[in-house]
């Protein structure tokens, strides 16, 4: 049955209407604004982009490049110096510099964020710094970090610092001179100073060759600070191993310099300086001087004594440029090899009087007894028949007065009179037939008997080899050098120079089996141009062996006090000492062996 019942609206319920919300709509200009403002943000977006990929990306890739890369300076390292036969002369050696950050202590095995005091670690660093642990103490006193503990530490002290494992040491490496020799090559080697700049000698005037040739190295590292290979250029860790070779042997260095002491000291002279030279090569085998200095402690001596006088003073050579005048005179064929000249003992040259050393008058004489006798009338007598503007001419030829070309830092040129004043004046050829009125340094008079010893070549003295890899030494180089006397000339005056040794029972220079030349001088010294009275210049030059000439020695020590100070007495006895020990090193031969097997036999009978 139907209901009849008229039902009204079917009404939700009160909570499903209280869930109805009603939806307005959204202003269009508020939807502008926003759309507006996401569009502008793009914009700016994609122009930033632009400008950092385009505009700016070459600074942003530098400044990436700078934190992504580690540059390395070069320390400075410096090439080893060795002498002829490859002894070590200079070299470099790693030192330390031990820096401490009291705020970093941490021992071994701690607790990373523990912190050590000062105290403790002084306490250890005391034994092995060999300093007391107060004076350490004091030196970190309030400083956190950056202190400066020590430096110059060798290798071996900076390892066993390192094996203390301290967190808060560092120990920063740098390069150290060192000159293993000592004093024995300082005349020529030189020093640097404490900023490692050098000062004197070779390190100075070959500063560039001893360079090594190091650059800053760049190596890129990821983010971890791991190294990476990428920008390594080919030989961007490669360190050459060249070295600087002299020709100095610094075995008849030692013998030299020792020699040379003892003489100066006898003689309590000023100074002294020997010098030996291949007269083939130029090559100067020992290049010895007194007083001298130690340059790994060179601020303990006078720097009057970085200076190697023997190539950078003038003087007068005296007697000993007689053999090389009297070569001057047969090349111009002004005299002859068997001729002879009046030896009057004196004479007077435009009213100045020349004399012997000994005033003694030696009658007729040939130019060997010239030499013997040293005889200073019978030079200018000879000399006297060379014209005067050749005998200038050849003093300018020989180069008197020019620098020697030399590697020899600091050489110099000596002096000589105008051609005008020499050839207007007699007295100016009369004083130079015997060596006075020109001075030289005593490098250029061993050059020029350089000359007479191999055939007349005026070779180049020099004392280093080049720059050689490795274990490499260089070999000895030939001949060459400018001709300038015939070597007929030159033969003839060492044949003179051979008879003063034979027939100079007091020279001392007579070697049983060896054939010996040589000629003394004692030469006034001069300064401003006037004698200083009693100051002697005394000096001995050598050559051997005569028949197939090699070596020169000559030897110079510079005022000499007391009696009986003259060439043969004072520098005679120390080239004799050069010449034994050159004989054994160079195994020279002797000239008549069985006259050196009968003096070597006599002990024995």
């Amino acid at each position: 049955m139907t209901s009849s019942r008229k039902r009204g609206p079917v009404r939700a319920p009160r909570s499903s209407q209280q869930r109805v919300v009603a939806i307005q709509p959204v202003p269009a200009g508020r939807l502008l604004a926003v759309y507006g403002l996401l569009c502008a943000g793009l914009v700016g977006l994609a122009g930033r982009l632009a400008w950092l990929q385009v505009v700016d990306a070459t600074n942003l890739q530098t400044r990436a490049h700078a934190i992504q890369t580690q540059t390395t300076k070069p320390i400075g390292k410096r090439r080893t110096i060795v002498d002829r036969n490859g002894r070590l002369v200079a070299l470099d050696e790693e030192r330390f510099t031990l820096w401490a950050h009291p705020r970093y202590f941490n021992f071994p095995g701690d607790d990373p964020q523990k912190i050590r005091t000062a105290d403790e670690v002084a306490g250890k660093l005391a034994t092995v710094l060999a300093q007391p642990k107060p004076a350490l103490l004091q030196t970190m006193a309030g400083r956190p970090s950056g202190v400066k503990l020590r430096t110059d530490l060798d290798p071996e002290t900076a390892e066993r610092v390192r094996q203390l494992g301290i967190s808060g040491l560092d120990l920063e490496a740098y390069p150290h001179r060192i000159y293993p020799q000592g004093s024995l090559f300082a005349n020529v080697v030189g020093f640097l100073n404490l900023e490692r700049v050098p000062q004197a000698g070779l390190e100075q005037s070959r500063d560039s060759d001893l360079k090594r040739q190091e650059t800053a190295l760049q190596m890129r590292r990821g983010a971890d600070g791991t190294p990476l290979p990428a920008g390594l250029t080919a030989g961007s860790l490669y360190g050459d191993d060249l070295r600087l070779q002299l020709t100095l042997d610094s075995r008849l260095q030692q013998v030299a310099l020792q020699a040379l002491a003892k003489q100066v000291k006898k003689w309590n002279a000023k100074r002294g300086a020997a010098l030996v030279m291949d007269v083939r090569n130029g090559e100067m085998l020992a290049l010895a001087s007194t007083p001298t200095y130690d340059p790994n402690k060179f601020w303990t001596f006078n720097p009057g004594l970085f200076r190697e006088w023997s190539v950078q003073d003038l003087y007068e050579p005296g007697s000993t440029f007689k053999p090389i005048n009297l070569a001057v005179a047969l090349q111009e064929k002004a005299i002859k090899a068997d001729g002879r000249v009046a030896d009057t003992g004196q004479l007077s040259i435009g009213g100045w009087p020349i004399f012997n050393h000994d005033k003694r008058a030696n009658g007729l004489i040939d130019f060997p007894t010239v030499l013997q006798v040293s005889s200073n009338v019978g030079m200018v007598k000879a000399m006297a028949q060379v014209k005067r503007d050749r005998f200038w001419h050849w003093l300018r030829t020989m180069g008197i007065d020019e620098i020697p070309d030399t590697d020899l830092p600091g050489a110099v040129a000596g002096e000589l009179k105008s051609r005008k004043d020499f050839t207007s004046q007699a007295i100016e050829p009369a004083v130079a037939a015997f060596g006075q009125g020109f001075s030289l340094t005593p490098l250029k008079l061993l050059q020029l008997h350089a000359m007479l010893a191999n055939g007349g070549r005026l070779v180049s003295p020099h004392i280093t080899r080049g720059l050689r890899s490795g274990d490499a030494l260089a070999s000895t180089p030939g001949g060459s050098g400018l001709q300038l006397l015939d070597p007929g000339v030159t033969r003839t005056v060492m044949a003179w120079m051979e008879s003063v040794v034979d027939n100079s029972s007091g020279l001392g220079m007579k070697i049983p089996g060896y054939r010996i030349g040589g000629k003394t001088g004692t030469a006034q010294k001069a300064e401003r141009g006037v004698y200083i009275p009693g100051a002697l210049i005394t000096s001995f030059v050598g050559h051997l062996p005569i028949d197939d000439p090699r070596y020169v020695v000559l030897v110079v020590v510079d005022e000499p006090k007391g009696g009986n100070t003259f060439g043969s007495t004072v520098a005679a006895p120390v080239a004799r000492q050069i010449i034994d020990a050159l004989l054994v090193l160079e195994r020279i031969p002797p000239s008549h062996p069985k006259e050196l097997q009968k003096a070597v036999a006599k002990p024995s009978a």
